[in-house]
């Protein structure tokens, strides 16, 4: 049995009208003249045997039918224009990866020359927590704080990480760091999206008493930062400060650990997981973690 299409002309006249809810705006949209919408309406109405629009004076409103095939035909047509452009631009396009500044430095960026088409994304960096609106955000994939569902999005969780405290060389040197107590008269840095102070001190055993005092970040990437430059001491994820900890400029403190939490996914929109480019960079991205996750492994069993 063929398939039941309709005039996909009426189509797009319809979704367009009933994304502004006006012939005249749908018609400026498609470089048609109003009447032309009106009658593309009329068309689709008579081939569905039903109304999709009512007037009220000069109000013009959906009807429940034509809210619901509306609501329908809108994620069909992004997935075709998704589609299309896919092929079009295949070779030619840059795949927008949207994070935040602290993954994008400590992670992302030094790893981007062992992606095949690494010079063909470009990175928009986030200041704040990244958008998942990808009707608005510009952006191909998200790389997300922890791992948020949010309806119309694809989000798949990327790494997870234990905690635990690092310090600047010099700092440390300065201070004697030796003991989990010596934390105590230190000052520490807070982080405002998810501290997790309190879990490690009860991990080490120190439990009573108040906290230590100090600044408190937006993130943990600013506390992190703050502590590489001799500020404090910041309870940084594995994850995030692996090389930073090989490299020396920062010193892990001790073997206490918090437990493992969730920290980046990798969002999409729905319906593009068909698209070449982004297929090809989550089975990188993915394939990346899992590679340093296996490093951490073999580095522990033969120490």
């Amino acid at each position: 049995m063929g398939r039941q299409l309709p005039p996909f002309a009426a189509v797009k006249a319809f979704e367009a009208a009933a994304r502004h809810k006006s012939f005249k705006k749908a018609a400026e949209e498609l470089c048609l003249s109003p009447s032309a919408i009106s009658h593309q309406i009329r068309a689709l109405e008579e081939y569905l045997d039903t109304a999709l629009f009512e007037r009220d004076g000069n109000q013009l409103n959906l009807t429940l039918t034509g809210k619901g095939y509306a609501g329908k035909l809108a994620g069909l047509l992004d997935f075709l224009d998704d589609s299309t452009r896919a092929i079009r631009e295949a070779g030619k396009r840059p795949l927008r990866v949207l994070c935040t500044p602290g993954f994008a430095a400590r992670w992302l960026v030094p790893r981007l020359p062992g992606l095949s088409f690494g010079d063909r994304v470009h990175l928009r960096v986030s200041t704040g927590a990244p958008s998942l609106d990808f009707a608005s955000n510009d952006s191909d994939v998200v790389i997300q704080w922890a791992a948020e569902q949010v309806p119309g999005v694809c989000s798949a969780p990327l790494m997870q990480s234990s905690r635990y405290p690092v310090i600047s060389p010099a700092l440390k040197e300065a201070e004697g760091i030796e003991h989990p107590e010596d934390l105590l008269r230190m000052t520490l840095m807070y982080d405002e999206t998810d501290d997790a102070w309190a879990q490690w001190f009860a991990a080490a055993g120190l439990t009573s008493g108040a906290m230590p005092p100090g600044p408190v970040f937006p993130n943990c990437e600013l506390a992190t930062t703050a502590a590489e430059q001799g500020n404090g001491i910041s309870l940084a994820y594995d994850s995030m400060v692996r090389d930073t900890v090989a490299s020396g400029r920062l010193v892990r403190l001790f073997d206490t650990i918090t437990m493992p939490s969730v920290i980046y996914s990798v969002a999409h929109a729905e319906g593009r997981e068909g698209d070449a480019m982004i297929r090809q960079f989550r089975e990188w991205i993915f394939g990346e973690v899992e590679r340093s996750h296996s490093s951490v492994q073999t580095t522990s069993a033969a120490e």
